[in-house]
């Protein structure tokens, strides 16, 4: 997808994901995220996020930027999500962890209370 699509996000700091139950109703959720190239996006969360099930059960997500409230800034894009691992994940979180300082002084504490991150693959 192109360029124009996905410049609504630059210079945002937050984008509303919105992601499906079983019964078809949106969720959404206001996040970080880092994008690596025009149409793909990269945010994290705890594994055992409500997000992350919904996810996993329907890949189909739609995604707007907004303020840290979810108060939308722009239009909604349909897009997918996919949960990553491996080399994609240090990548993603890399990304995300220099874009926000406070993500680095939070995943100290997550390391310490024991929580697990997941990251999720936003593909436009």
């Amino acid at each position: 997808m192109g360029k124009g699509v996905t410049e609504q996000f630059a210079n945002q700091n937050y984008l509303s994901i919105e992601s499906y139950r079983k019964d078809g109703a949106g969720v959404r959720t206001p996040v970080w995220f880092a994008e690596e190239a025009p149409g793909t996006f990269y945010v994290y969360t705890t594994d055992d996020a409500w997000k992350v099930k919904r996810i996993r059960n329907n890949p189909h997500v739609k995604i707007a930027p907004c303020d840290m409230r979810g108060t939308l800034k722009g239009a909604w894009v349909d897009a997918q999500a996919a949960i990553v691992e491996g080399s994609t994940a240090e990548k993603a979180q890399r990304l995300l962890s220099r874009k926000y300082f406070w993500k680095r002084v939070g995943d100290v504490f997550s390391r310490l209370m024991g929580h697990k991150q997941v990251v999720i693959a936003i593909q436009v």
